[in-house]
């Protein structure tokens, strides 16, 4: 413990010197995945030229709504490309030889190997272009991919798109593919997501939509806060041994006590109402406490965390229990439940396992430091103390991660990848999405859920949903090339390598600084030297003069208004305390974020009409 303080005391000496600029800062950033290489073209399949083609799209004889999705997107979109028109024929009524674009279903995989629903095959041979799924999504999901990378569509944002112009379009006449997605299970909702964008982003869960016309979706009968629906606080005068018992022996309805057998049936009889009331072909159920850390200590329950090592333990064998009373009526069911605040760790005795039908949400990464590896780095949101933000730490949450995989055969990920206090700061984990994904998917989780993409007036996040989209899709997506792809489209060609550096800065400064964590009140994100922060006024003074699009430059003037959040909130530059005028470029910063859209810098609240605000008061305390 001791060599652990010197060495927390060596860092934080580190950290103050890079703070001032006494001490250089590595400026090198890798964000990861494999070097994106663009789809080789050796001999020519042309499919249009002179805007005009002799191919046609052929779909199976009654094939379903999927698949007719599948065909008018890939007609819809290769004329936008060429200006040729593909007809769609069945895939029996084609001519001897006709050129065609053959969409269907082929579940088998050469070998013998079956493939996922998901998982697509592309393949062509000079004369037919085919594009097989393991399913209907399969299929859909292929054709979007060719869209993307064979004919260089993209789907940005929900709002913007491009699709590029030519009136000859060629790809390799050998190509043979075969994809399949590193998590099965995918949701990432952005501001404005509609069923068309999440398909073509290739994300599967929706809640509450079932999607048919795009291969359907995962969706569910209850989720999040649940057990305050299967266990009903009305219950509590008249059964209080219903309700968790808390430290100072007081019953409370802030938890549910899991260990009284009666709350089972009564958990049991109220989620057979809600499945069979449920008007979506939805197949999945999830236990969910409240968003609190008031857990039962009664009798039972303490005996249970002592006999399994973990406060997760009543909860897992809840689940457990109820999925095994319910799988008779709903065999296709899958039972999740949250292991969330004080059910984040993982049973580690008693061998006790999840059910096949049931699976964990893990939500440990939001106490995870995203500025440094998860695997390297063992910060912990909420602790302050030198050790846990200057000294080594093992990395307890990859750890939990790696166990629940042997506690159950299914794990999803619930992320939040930004600061939800202080949402109009620069979140600095655009550098650790990759390897972070990558190490779950190389331990086995099954599935990705991010949460905070859609409705959340995050800095930089509509760059963040896209790089997550891909690798949520991918884990191995080359995370630079899709940036800069994505920063050119959204900021404007001349712009986007001033955003680049910015963000290349500013992941530097923060990871050699300060950690970020997803609940941090810490306003500043990382310290930056004087000399630094002349280096990111120029490069914002350069985008925002940059030419480029009035759309565009007001997606910059939004971005810089993160850059501006800093400074003010550090007393910087222009809002520096012994200015006279700082009160009035405080309210000018205000009216620049409502001018903006931005009505809030705390996802908990919105900022406050402006005769209520103080400007002598700092941006974060616009409350």
């Amino acid at each position: 413990m001791v060599a652990k303080f010197f060495q927390s005391l060596v860092a934080l000496l580190q950290v103050l010197l890079m703070s001032v600029g006494l001490m250089p800062v590595d400026m090198s950033v890798h964000y990861g995945g494999e070097p994106y290489t663009p789809p080789a073209v050796h001999t020519e399949m042309i499919l249009a030229e002179d805007g005009a083609s002799d191919f046609v799209i052929a779909i199976p004889a009654g094939a379903d709504a999927c698949l007719r999705t599948a065909a008018r997107e890939l007609g819809d979109y290769f004329e936008k490309i060429s200006g040729a028109s593909l007809p769609v024929v069945t895939a029996d009524g084609l001519a001897d030889g006709e050129k065609a674009i053959l969409l269907g279903v082929d579940p088998a995989a050469e070998g013998g190997e079956a493939r996922g629903e998901e998982d697509f095959r592309i393949t062509s041979d000079g004369a037919t272009l085919s594009i097989t799924g393991g399913g209907s999504r399969g299929t859909l999901y292929g054709v979007y991919t060719f869209l993307e990378e064979y004919l260089g569509v993209r789907w940005f944002t929900p709002a913007l798109e491009r699709v590029p112009q030519t009136q000859r379009v060629a790809v390799d006449a050998a190509i043979d593919r075969t994809v399949r997605p590193s998590f099965s299970v995918r949701r990432n909702d952005c501001v404005g997501t509609n069923q068309a964008y999440r398909a073509r982003t290739k994300m599967n869960v929706s809640f509450w939509q079932d999607m048919p016309d795009y291969g359907g979706a995962l969706t569910y009968v209850l989720w999040d806060v649940t057990l305050d629906r299967l266990v009903p606080d009305a219950l509590f005068d008249a059964h209080p041994e219903y309700f968790a018992l808390d430290e100072a022996g007081n019953r409370t309805t802030d938890h549910v006590c899991l260990s009284n057998p009666d709350v089972l049936e009564i958990a049991i009889e109220n989620a057979r109402a809600a499945i069979d009331a449920c008007e979506r072909d939805a197949k999945y159920l999830h236990i969910g406490q409240k968003d609190n850390i008031n857990y039962c200590h009664c009798p039972g329950c303490e005996a249970l965390y002592e006999e399994y090592g973990a406060v997760s333990a009543p909860t897992l064998l809840f689940t457990n229990a109820l999925a095994e009373r319910l799988e008779p009526e709903y065999p296709d069911f899958t039972f999740t439940f949250y292991a969330y605040n004080e059910t984040d760790r993982p049973p580690t005795k008693g061998g006790l396992r999840c059910r096949e039908n049931v699976a964990p949400v893990l939500c440990g990464l939001h106490k995870a430091c995203r500025s440094h590896p998860l695997t390297e780095c063992g910060a912990v949101d909420g602790d302050d103390g030198l050790i846990n933000l200057y000294g080594k730490n093992e990395p307890q949450i990859a750890k939990d991660f790696e166990i629940w995989t042997t506690v159950a055969d299914r794990t999803y990920i619930y992320d939040y990848t930004i600061n939800f206090l202080n949402t109009a700061q620069f979140f600095s984990n655009l550098e650790t999405m990759q390897s972070t994904m990558k190490y779950m998917h190389e331990i086995g989780i099954t599935g990705y859920i991010y949460n905070c993409g859609d409705g959340h007036e995050a800095a930089f996040n509509e760059l963040r949903n896209y790089l997550l989209h891909k690798l949520q899709w991918d884990v191995d997506a080359d995370v630079e090339y899709h940036m800069n792809d994505f920063l050119s489209a959204y900021y404007g060609a001349e712009a986007a390598p001033y955003i680049k550096e910015i963000l290349d800065i500013q992941t530097a400064q923060i990871r050699a600084t300060a950690h970020a964590f997803d609940f941090d009140w810490h306003y500043q994100s990382g310290y930056v030297p004087p000399l630094t922060v002349r280096k990111l006024d120029g490069l914002w003074e350069k985008a925002l003069s940059a030419d480029i699009t009035d759309g565009e430059r007001f997606r910059v003037e939004t971005a810089n208004l993160s850059w501006e959040y800093f400074k003010a909130n550090l007393f910087i530059g222009k809002y520096t305390f012994v200015n006279p005028m700082r009160m009035k470029e405080n309210e000018a910063l205000y009216d620049a974020f409502k001018a903006h859209g931005i009505e809030r810098v705390c996802s908990f609240g919105l900022i406050p009409p402006k005769d209520e605000v103080n400007f002598i008061r700092r941006p974060f305390q616009w409350r």
